[in-house]
């Protein structure tokens, strides 16, 4: 006798079979995400660990060191003088200027002495007698034939000074790209905030203090830029420098300048102008007497004090100055070289108007250490006899 539950039967074992068949897919699944979680549960958890170390040392104190001396690399000099960049490439580097005008450290502004010369620096012990104590105020930079090789000591001021350098001939476009190659190299420390051309034959006519003082106290930088009617100015004006300078915006001024650093990334950037002077000033055009005061003139009157601050002798007449041997220098001759003069500092009279003069031999020496500590302020007479 069959019951009327017999037929239902079936299904319901249908379904308990349908249930664990689910019920084991279940598992599998389960235990494959399980299986994954364990896995990679250690990476994530070391990299939100990382992360939380990373967020955590940006606000430590140690990360604020690692600021400053990243701060440091920026701001340090470089410590060697010697690099491979073209000047192009140094120039674009050195161009750089901070949008930020207040300094985020305690900045001391330092003079850049720059040597442009041939050789060697024979008055190089009269220099060294003028900067001696007066460290982290200065830097020095030398521009020389590329084929002299210097032997300074490695305690001199002018050891390892010697910046990467080209042929640079009297008279002529690469004169100027020699001055722009020294500005370049000093532009690259920050601290640097004159800039002073000087030749083998100048000596400081005062002692360091009054010279730094006279310079980063100024208001204006020290680039003679004249209108000369005669031959020797307007006579070398060529009419293929239009319309970028017409003759009346010619001007002559001497080689040896002084300028503050606005000026000095300006004249290493300058592009108008260039391609003119390269071609159409030629001797007896001299370039260098007349590129940077020009341009300048143009540009920034306003910033110039329109005299140089070194003093040369003309009187003998000739293409140079005249140059002073070991004869030449006296007591008496050194006291009418720093005598009575007259000229506008920050718009005030001054009696102080030469910081340098030129040119002297390598004969002056002697006498000019002797003498130096008695009637130029600096160096000591027992500098003679070491």
């Amino acid at each position: 006798m069959h019951s009327k539950n017999a037929p239902q039967r079936a299904p319901s074992k249908l379904f308990t079979l349908n249930l664990l068949v689910k019920s084991f897919i279940l598992l599998i699944v389960l235990g494959t995400g399980f299986s994954v979680l364990i896995m990679y549960k250690p990476q994530y958890i070391d990299l939100h660990s990382m992360a939380m170390r990373t967020i955590s040392m940006s606000w430590s104190p140690a990360h604020c060191a690692d600021e400053g001396t990243s701060l440091q690399r920026w701001i340090a000099p470089p410590s060697n003088l010697t690099h491979s960049m073209t000047d192009e490439e140094l120039f674009w580097r050195a161009s750089f200027v901070p949008q930020v005008k207040k300094y985020p450290y305690n900045r001391t502004s330092k003079v850049a002495f720059m040597f442009l010369t041939k050789g060697p620096l024979p008055l190089a012990p009269l220099w060294e007698e003028f900067l001696k104590g007066h460290e982290g105020k200065y830097s020095i930079y030398v521009h020389s034939s590329p084929d002299y090789q210097p032997d300074f000591p490695r305690r001199s001021v002018f050891y390892r000074r010697q910046i990467p350098s080209q042929v640079a001939e009297w008279g002529k476009m690469s004169m100027c790209d020699a001055e722009q190659r020294l500005l370049a190299n000093a532009l690259l420390d920050v601290d640097n905030e004159r800039f002073v051309l000087l030749s083998e034959s100048c000596i400081p006519l005062h002692n360091f203090s009054t010279v730094y003082g006279y310079l980063v106290h100024s208001k204006r930088s020290f680039v003679g830029a004249f209108d000369d009617p005669g031959p020797h100015g307007r006579g070398r004006y060529n009419h293929n420098m239009a319309p970028e300078v017409s003759i009346s915006q010619w001007r002559k001024g001497a080689q040896w300048f002084e300028v503050d650093r606005n000026l000095a990334v300006f004249l290493i950037h300058d592009a108008k102008y260039y391609p003119k002077f390269r071609d159409f000033c030629r001797p007896p055009c001299y370039v260098d007497e007349h590129y940077f005061p020009t341009i300048l003139a143009i540009e920034l009157p306003h910033l110039l004090a329109n005299r140089s601050l070194t003093s040369v002798d003309w009187s003998r007449g000739g293409a140079h100055p005249a140059t002073f041997g070991g004869r030449d220098v006296t007591e008496g001759f050194l006291k009418r070289l720093k005598g009575r003069q007259s000229c506008m500092y920050n718009d005030l009279p001054a009696a102080v108007c030469f910081l340098f003069a030129r040119k002297f031999s390598p004969s002056a020496l002697k006498p000019l250490l002797h003498f130096a500590p008695i009637l130029l302020g600096y160096g000591s007479e027992q500098r003679l006899f070491e």
